[in-house]
């Protein structure tokens, strides 16, 4: 059985949390939604370190980022699908 490079924890969410150390650019990722065991292959977009984020669809400046089925904050900068999520590109809501 393949070891996942990606969980997505519900069905709604946008994005999902590396869980393998050293994931390069170019790798198609095995990505599993833990909400329902389903798998699906996205590659990669840039190196991202472990624990964080991934596009699973192109965002866009004021997009919501949703993960864990709850929105999480919002885009600053545009993502594409595959692009790395973390405090460079995502932003809180609360102030």
């Amino acid at each position: 059985m393949a070891i996942p490079q990606l969980l997505v924890h519900d069905k709604g969410d946008n994005v999902g949390v590396v869980v393998v150390e050293d994931l390069r650019a170019g790798t198609e990722m095995l990505c599993v939604v833990t909400e329902d065991n389903s798998d699906f292959k996205l590659v990669a977009e840039q190196d991202v370190p472990i624990g964080h984020k991934i596009a699973l669809s192109d965002l866009a400046p004021d997009d919501t980022v949703v993960k864990y089925g709850e929105d999480i904050g919002r885009i600053v900068e545009t993502v594409t699908k595959g692009g790395h999520v973390h405090v460079h590109n995502l932003k809180t809501k609360r102030w």
